[in-house]
């Protein structure tokens, strides 16, 4: 049986304390991605994990497990190349990229390569239409493609290089993804900003700055920053405000008056009734 680390460990108590006490199994689905994240599929051990955690009975978490397809109840290649072949992509060639590289690995749906890097499935929709033929890797987009350049990504992905996708982060494994999906930052140094945005995207973008349309207090300059530069940041602003506080404190904190003053005041207040 595995036994998961420490850190797999209290990263499962932050994901349950994201959650209210009486709601805690709302949990359960990044707590199954941390899991995977570990081990590369949810295994019997991972679901012994997040019932124990849970309070549940593996029959529960199991049922969850088996429900949804971005949870692998098998073990899995570093990167899962998912090939729509839907309508749409199909019609505009999805399923001869997926036939043309089901030959070339040597695997079927669901199957993973011998050196075990390459997982391949067909995926029913993968909502990106109007980017057809679409394949990802580990859920990262490489949209319009065709069986050549399909048959390109897996060779580099083998060859150990990380393809850059069409829009979107830099390419991470699988169980690095999985860490992500569980709600946790990729720390990795410029993974956030490294991948390229999509044509259709800066289409729309483009048409905003020309009819001046944004989002009340949007300013397009300003870099997105990793968690751990977001924490710096905060750290930063509180000591500031702290500071500030200490330099001029509430009214009711303030040192009072010397004696001779709060004589003086008393002084003018009985001249004051006198009159």
């Amino acid at each position: 049986m595995t036994v998961f680390t420490e850190e797999t460990r209290a990263r499962a108590r932050e994901i349950i304390a994201r959650y209210p006490a009486d709601r805690s199994r709302s949990a359960l689905l990044p707590l199954l991605h941390l899991v995977q994240s570990e081990e590369g599929y949810v295994s019997p051990a991972g679901v012994e994990f997040c019932a124990e955690v849970l309070g549940l009975n593996k029959a529960q978490v199991g049922a969850v497990a088996t429900f949804y397809t971005m949870y692998k109840r098998k073990p899995t290649g570093d990167y899962l190349v998912s090939v729509c072949t839907n309508t749409m992509c199909n019609v505009l060639g999805g399923q001869e990229v997926y036939d043309t590289l089901a030959e070339h690995l040597g695997v079927g749906h669901d199957e993973t390569t011998e050196d075990g890097k390459i997982t391949l499935e067909h995926a029913e929709c993968l909502a990106a239409c109007d980017y057809g033929p679409v394949m990802t890797v580990n859920y990262d987009f490489f949209d319009g493609v065709d069986p050549q350049t399909a048959l390109g990504v897996v060779e580099e992905l083998r060859a150990g290089g990380r393809p850059m996708p069409t829009r979107g982060a830099r390419l991470c494994s699988l169980k690095e993804m999985s860490v992500q999906l569980a709600g946790f930052a990729d720390e990795r140094e410029g993974a956030v900003a490294d991948g390229g945005p999509g044509e259709p995207t800066l289409r729309g973008l483009r048409l905003a700055e020309q009819h001046g349309i944004s989002v009340s207090g949007f300013d397009p300059n300003t870099p997105i920053r990793s968690k751990a530069e977001a924490d710096k940041a905060a750290e930063q602003a509180k000591a500031a405000q702290a500071a500030g506080a200490a330099a001029n404190p509430p009214a009711a904190d303030r040192k009072p008056a010397g004696d001779g003053a709060v004589a003086q005041q008393r002084t003018l207040k009985e001249a004051e009734a006198q009159k």
